[in-house]
């Protein structure tokens, strides 16, 4: 840790993180599937880019707000925030894997909508290696499912929008870009080895100067390394398991990770966006989704 102190930079995942004891806060940065019948029915509005194939970010934001939840998992030890994207009519709602893991644990987990009302909710199916999850919200109805779209047709350059709750502020909007392809990013998912971090992990990005030898040793706690999209867009503690949304209002990716100034090593809490943020390709996502959808943990 002491090594990482003083660092330009390191990935964090993006889950906002509260310690309950000591007033400690800190972070981790949380198209229609085919064969699921219950997308059908209230889906997010579509969206046109202009047509200099910019992006109507007021837009964007009215379509894929309702469809875009607040997470929260309170435990023993603190409560993490982050987001999800509500994926059908049954409550399913796909997030990241480091949102709500302390849910293993006995951490209970509470899902805000749009409109201010809460539901408890369960974990589902979880993916660890690629960093996703699917929870059930209870008893919701009348939930807008986001449109999944292709994130092979994704270009550097193409404008983007994300949606999240960084540090609690609900339902933030923030725009930019794809700045680059298939980053490898690793990331240190369990709570065991964040709680020694003021609540931040220790991932990092193989080769970049700097950080080389960095990469986290054998009893530091569990990671997983994926390939990412690179954005500029902000993205801060709590916007983890958000939508990251292309220009038609269609989610293509499932923001993950921040490079933070400083690291977790930097006192003073959780450093804030410098535009290099991480997101998990939702392609990539589709392959392991009805598996999650399902009940499975892979």
């Amino acid at each position: 840790r002491g090594l990482l102190r003083g660092r330009l930079a390191l990935v964090t995942a993006v889950a906002a993180v509260a310690a309950v004891l000591g007033g400690v806060t800190g972070g981790l940065v949380a198209a229609d599937h085919q064969g699921s019948e219950n997308r059908v029915g209230t889906i997010a509005s579509p969206v046109s880019a202009r047509s200099d194939g910019t992006a109507d970010v007021a837009a964007v934001a009215a379509a894929v707000s309702p469809s875009t939840v607040e997470i929260t998992v309170k435990t023993g030890n603190g409560t993490a925030t982050g987001t999800g994207v509500v994926l059908n009519t049954d409550g399913q709602i796909l997030t990241n894997y480091h949102v709500i893991d302390t849910a293993s644990a006995g951490g209970r987990i509470t899902v805000t909508f749009k409109d201010g009302s809460t539901a408890q909710a369960t974990v589902t199916g979880t993916d660890k290696a690629l960093d996703v999850a699917v929870i059930t919200a209870t008893g919701a109805k009348n939930l807008t499912p986001a449109v999944l779209g292709d994130s092979s047709t994704v270009a550097i350059g193409d404008p983007v929008v994300a949606i999240g709750n960084p540090d609690g502020l609900t339902g933030t909007v923030t725009s930019g870009i794809i700045s680059a392809e298939n980053r490898d990013v690793t990331v240190q998912l369990d709570e065991g080895s964040t709680s020694n971090n003021g609540g931040f992990g220790l991932p990092y990005l193989p080769g970049v100067p700097g950080l080389r030898g960095t990469a986290p040793q054998s009893d530091s706690g569990s990671t997983t390394t994926y390939k990412a999209f690179q954005t500029d867009a902000a993205l801060n503690p709590g916007n983890s398991g958000g939508p990251l949304i292309n220009a038609n209002g269609q989610v293509i990716a499932i923001n993950s990770a921040m490079y933070a100034p400083g690291g977790s090593g930097s006192s003073g809490g959780s450093a804030g966006s410098v535009g290099l943020g991480f997101a998990i390709p939702i392609n990539d996502i589709k392959q392991v989704l009805p598996k999650l959808e399902a009940g499975q943990n892979l």
